[in-house]
């Protein structure tokens, strides 16, 4: 299975300020990659820096649901650091909030940042990937819009459009560029602000997701993973008897 080499460029990284974003950034830079970090708090991602190997994170404040500047910001960094190769659309807010007690504007702030940024980034981003004909795209998901908790709308509802604009970025993208993989993955419940209190600790699965955001098999081009394994999509009955009769069940791969 390909994997991508410090020398092929850059990690673009959202949300790289604090929880499963930094350590992300931390294993990506133990692995040699050069991370470009965003977030909004430039004290938070200098934090984020200090914990990193000198010189492999550079900090970049930027905030996703800021349409209008994310091609600019992609165009330095691809002037100032090469190439994207990797690009890890982590950023994300969870307000925890009543139907009741939202407003249009509170509404639309969390799919701004939950979809209209990972839309919005990694727009640029393949823009820039196209020239070149590879890359990597991994959009942090969760299974948030098919069992949605209760005052979690917003964040539901974004975050499933977010894993149907994975699919349809493959549908546009697949034929033509095959060796720029796009995909999902779900780094299960976390220790973080976002996560719960007796969740798995963020390092962890940080390991698993830049173990898969370095892989560029292109059968991976649309694979769903949680934590450490691939969600394999439904099957219908004709293809379990199918499997059944001809001994040959697909198997989940696993990191």
């Amino acid at each position: 299975m390909t994997e991508i080499h410090p020398s092929e460029g850059c990690v673009l990284l959202s949300g790289a300020g604090s929880g499963l974003g930094r350590a992300m950034a931390m294993a990506f830079a133990e692995r040699g990659f050069r991370v470009v970090g965003l977030g909004r708090s430039e004290a938070a991602l200098q934090e984020t820096a200090g914990l990193c190997a000198p010189g492999l994170f550079v900090a970049r404040p930027c905030d996703v649901a800021e349409l209008s500047t994310l091609s600019t910001v992609v165009a330095g960094i691809w002037q100032e650091h090469g190439p994207v190769a990797v690009l890890v659309n982590n950023a994300a807010i969870y307000p925890r909030r009543d139907f009741l007690d939202e407003t249009p504007e509170s509404f639309a702030q969390t799919v701004s940042v939950n979809l209209l940024g990972v839309a919005g980034l990694s727009n640029a981003v393949l823009k820039q990937m196209a020239t070149v004909g590879t890359g990597r795209i991994l959009n942090v998901a969760t299974f948030a819009d098919m069992n949605p908790l209760p005052s979690a709308a917003a964040y539901s509802v974004s975050k499933g459009a977010a894993r149907i604009l994975t699919r349809a970025m493959i549908a546009d993208l697949g034929d033509r560029f095959p060796g720029i993989v796009i995909g999902d993955w779900m780094p299960g419940m976390l220790a973080t602000d976002m996560g719960i209190p007796d969740g798995l600790d963020p390092a962890v699965s940080a390991q698993w997701g830049v173990t898969l955001a370095l892989k560029r098999d292109p059968l991976l081009n649309g694979a769903v993973f949680e934590m450490n394994r691939e969600i394999l999509p439904p099957r219908g009955l004709k293809g379990k008897v199918k499997d059944l009769l001809t001994f040959n069940r697909p198997r989940p791969r696993m990191l």
